[in-house]
């Protein structure tokens, strides 16, 4: 599919210069055949573009004239998948307003307007879609569009940039870093850099990054420290909390689902057994989410979650017969 919307998209670039295309010439430029030049034309114009033909032998495609910005080409799949994101997205409340100028509030425009931009015969669909699909509400660190779009931008020219940083206790701090990544987490915004003052690698919470100023400057990008950036994010804030692996009597789709919001590895070991690992900073936390998945399970490590198991139980024990 990815090939086909390609060569549409160039087809369309050849016809949106206004000029007449004989099908033999589209064919070389497009290097496919006339048989496929014509069954590309005919997938535009059900994607509502005007597309006009002459045939014969001084016969010609030509886009019409005044639609130079036609309907997106989406199919079905992508057009639902483009209204899904979008309101999900808008369901993402900041915690602290943006006077309307986060990417909830502007999900939800394009949410309620994607369809005019949309080929006729997916409009009615897209519509409906829209009047009934929504998403709970799910809270958030506010993000500005533009400091993650700059800083993309920024990331992908490996351009330097500055900025102010306020850590978690609130501290301030202006930095100079190489950027490199800007990763999602969790509902949560990341940059990873090379920050200079630092001479180290950092993750940096978007939501606390204000003053964004690109120095017109470049760098050669360093080999990542990771084989992705959202690997080197995961291990740094796991680093401190403790290792935990449980054996459970329930496939490991079950269990996902229990720990949907939890960074974590399930192995399945046959349809009725998996294996948890995990990193927690409480291993209370950890019991009581696997004791919800309602089936029996076994703490292969470490012993200190054992005792602290056992510990727990016998507190709800007490609490259960008094």
């Amino acid at each position: 599919m990815a090939d086909v919307t390609r060569r549409m998209l160039e087809l369309l670039a050849q016809l949106q210069t206004g000029r007449r295309f004989s099908g033999a010439e589209l064919a070389a430029r497009l290097e496919v055949s006339p048989r496929t030049v014509r069954r590309d034309v005919e997938r535009l114009r059900e994607y509502g573009y005007p597309v006009s033909t002459q045939p014969g032998p001084s016969g010609f495609y030509r886009l019409a004239a005044g639609r130079t910005l036609p309907p997106l080409v989406l199919d079905d799949d992508e057009a639902v998948a483009t209204l899904v994101s979008l309101a999900l997205l808008g369901a993402t409340a900041p915690r602290e307003p943006l006077d309307g100028s986060g990417f909830a509030p502007a999900a939800d425009r394009a949410f309620g307007k994607i369809d005019q931009f949309l080929p006729h015969r997916l409009r009615p669909a897209v519509t409906a879609l829209r009047e009934t699909v929504e998403a709970a509400p799910q809270s958030a660190p506010a993000v500005r569009p533009e400091a993650l779009a700059g800083l993309g931008s920024a990331a992908a020219r490996h351009e330097y940039v500055t900025f102010t940083y306020a850590d978690r206790d609130g501290e301030t701090s202006r930095r100079r870093v190489e950027p490199y990544r800007v990763i999602h987490l969790h509902l949560r915004w990341y940059l990873l850099a090379w920050d200079l003052g630092r001479d180290d690698w950092r993750t940096f919470r978007l939501d606390r990054v204000d003053e964004i100023a690109p120095a017109a400057s470049y760098f050669t990008p360093r080999p990542l420290p990771a084989r992705s950036g959202t690997e080197y994010l995961r291990a740094g804030l796991s680093a401190a909390h403790h290792r935990a692996v449980v054996t459970v009597a329930a496939p490991a789709a079950t269990v996902a689902d229990v720990l949907k919001f939890r960074d974590c590895e399930i192995e399945s070991l046959g349809p009725d057994r998996s294996r948890l690992i995990t990193r927690v900073d409480s291993f209370e936390w950890l019991i009581l989410q696997v004791g919800l998945i309602g089936a029996d399970f076994v703490i292969e490590e470490p012993a200190e979650f054992r005792d602290r198991a056992v510990e727990l139980a016998d507190r709800l024990h007490r609490a259960a017969a008094g």
